[in-house]
């Protein structure tokens, strides 16, 4: 236990002073520090990794550090069916999974979060006809304001289940998560640089090209960096040692830091530094499917990436290309842009439509204001949802239009807590005080 500390996320852009910060192992012990918050009229709120970069996980209460609480607790293998602990890491769970010959069927590109931070805020990978990581979940144990545990099943509270799969911390205290694998399976990754209205022209083919398909317009050129994934019984294929250390680590790590602190300190040599970045080439290789989707990220960034209807996606790129060139904005970071399919999930950013993602980003300490609110203005034109755990300005009152279920995520949030217990500045901000 650590009492009146400090805490700051991943990127350092997020920080507050807990009351204190415990570390709990077991289920027993969150639902007794629920119940002493309770009693104290305390505030709580979970942490894992840190990675999301609002302030979902901020507290002036207590904190709870579920690092600790990672262990894998059952496992169906004729149903492949996992049950894990909230706090385990997405790079552990695959690690544990591919033990037991299955998979996460889709991923993004990092694997540090925790299984319950990621599905809170409905993270997500690329694929034409897969979704998130929510979409696969079919069972959860909550903690309840008053620590009460409920058990959420499609036979027993699926009214909960169907809103705690993306809960933003807003319904309890995630104790464990069950999850639908697949078998384990292997990618065929191509990545090359290609010409950006070339892969907007024909984006339904480009992006329906493979299995999981995602690109990175580089800003100030007319390049993007693809990446298309294909799913194979193939080999394994990996590339070299060396060859991944330079690929994975020194060029998009090390090499693209130090254009990005140089880019910081002069801005005017950024748009020279950019037509580096596509001269890489083209890279092959097939490997267990975690290995392929995420990669290392040591360079610190911030983050604002919205959801909107896939056909949208080259009209509303074309017009973040052209904010950037009209108002002369200097990014050292691409764009990146990926597609997943619809689900039935009340506040998944992908409720009820095939889906496209816009993310943006700039180098940590880089002001970022004029264009992340330029961005979201273009996004605001179709009906943009933003991703909960990355920076967006938006308030409830328009956020509640945009979701055809939000009255059932807010009746389950009265429900479960109905005095606030796991309420935040912002929660507060985007889905409103617990009453309404």
């Amino acid at each position: 236990m650590k009492d009146r500390t400090s805490w700051s996320n991943w990127a350092g852009n997020q920080v507050c002073a807990p009351a204190s910060i415990r570390s709990p192992t077991t289920e027993a012990e969150l639902v007794h520090l629920v119940v002493d918050a309770a009693n104290a009229g305390q505030r709580v709120k979970c942490v894992g990794a840190g990675h999301s970069f609002t302030s979902i996980a901020c507290t002036d209460g207590v904190m709870l550090d579920l690092r600790g609480y990672r262990r894998v607790l059952a496992h169906d293998p004729e149903a492949r069916t996992v049950t894990v602990e909230a706090g385990i890491s997405l790079s552990q769970l695959c690690d544990e999974l591919d033990q037991r010959g299955l998979a996460l069927e889709n991923m993004g590109d990092i694997a540090y979060q925790s299984i319950a931070g990621a599905s809170a805020t409905a993270t997500h990978g690329t694929g034409w006809h897969f979704g998130n990581i929510s979409s696969r979940i079919v069972g959860m144990r909550l903690i309840a304001g008053d620590g009460s545990v409920v058990e959420a099943t499609a036979a027993e509270n699926p009214e909960i289940l169907a809103a705690a799969r993306v809960g933003l911390g807003a319904l309890g205290i995630v104790s464990t998560v069950t999850l639908q694998a697949v078998p384990a399976f292997r990618l065929h990754a191509i990545e090359e640089p290609m010409r950006v209205d070339e892969v907007l022209r024909d984006f339904d083919g480009f992006m329906s090209s493979a299995d999981h398909v995602e690109f990175y317009w580089v800003p100030h050129t007319g390049w993007a960096l693809t990446k298309r994934n294909r799913r194979t019984d193939e080999q394994v294929a990996p590339r070299g040692r060396v060859k991944e250390v330079v690929e994975e680590l020194l060029v998009p790590n090390v090499a693209f830091g130090a254009l990005c602190r140089v880019g910081r300190r002069k801005p005017s040599w950024i748009p020279r530094m950019a037509k580096i970045l596509p001269s890489a080439g083209r890279v092959e290789y097939t490997d267990r499917s975690d290995k392929v989707f995420t990669s290392p990220r040591k360079v610190k960034f911030y983050e604002m990436e919205y959801a909107i209807p896939r056909d949208a996606i080259p009209e509303a790129l074309n017009r973040v290309r052209a904010l950037v060139d009209e108002a002369g904005i200097q990014l050292s970071f691409p764009v990146e842009v990926r597609v997943v399919a619809p689900d039935d999930i009340p506040l998944s950013t992908a409720f009820g439509r095939a889906t496209g993602y816009i993310a943006v980003h700039v180098y940590q300490g880089t002001p970022y204001d004029a264009y992340f609110q330029g961005v979201e203005r273009i996004m605001d034109g179709y009906d943009g949802r933003p991703h909960w755990g990355k920076m967006h300005f938006q308030h409830h009152a328009v956020l509640s239009a945009r979701y055809p279920r939000w009255d059932e995520f807010q009746a389950a949030r009265r429900r479960l807590d109905p005095e606030g217990r796991f309420t935040n500045q912002y929660l507060e901000r985007v889905l409103g005080p617990v009453s309404t």
